[in-house]
């Protein structure tokens, strides 16, 4: 099972969850609101004090929350769908086979991503804007980076295997 397996169990992204995680809503709510969210929380401690665990609390509650805030997914259209559709399949590589060409750069563009953290955290540590915006920067781009990849991905899997295309939530 791969990290990324786990953490989408955390998260509760079984068929449902990750079919509404691909909602467009949710991935781009993601990206705009969680991370800048949490960011704002912790530095709210300047103004609130013991208070900023309040909205730390509900920045938490929103990053669990958000896949399971938006209905599933209606198509694989939308560019930020095919993204998270290609992250399930990347996280399932333990038991899917993966194309050579996407092996490595998943992994480079995670740690890109990662290293955004220490200046996040010295930033909010510290209550620095730039160490803050450059971590924040990081991690947000290192992520748009590898989402990207996840849709060319998940387009090469399911041009050789059609079968695991995304067919949307059902029309009511």
């Amino acid at each position: 099972m791969t990290l990324e397996n786990k953490i989408s169990q955390v998260f509760g992204l079984d068929d449902e969850g990750w079919a509404r995680h691909a909602n467009p809503w949710s991935g781009w709510t993601r990206f705009i609101t969680c991370l800048p969210l949490l960011a704002l929380a912790i530095w709210s401690r300047v103004w609130l004090g013991w208070w900023a665990l309040v909205p730390i609390g509900l920045a938490l509650l929103w990053i669990w929350a958000n896949p399971k805030a938006f209905g599933p997914a209606k198509s694989d259209d939308a560019w930020i769908s095919k993204g998270v559709l290609g992250e399930r399949f990347w996280s399932s590589r333990s038991t899917m086979e993966i194309p050579e060409r996407h092996r490595i750069l998943p992994h480079l563009l995670n740690l890109v991503a990662l290293a955004g953290l220490p200046f996040l955290v010295w930033g909010l540590v510290a209550l620095q804007i730039w160490p803050t915006a450059v971590g924040v920067a990081l991690i947000i781009g290192g992520k748009l980076w590898y989402i990207d990849r996840m849709a060319i991905l998940y387009g090469d899997i399911v041009e050789r295997s059609p079968e695991l295309r995304y067919r949307g939530a059902p029309r009511t």
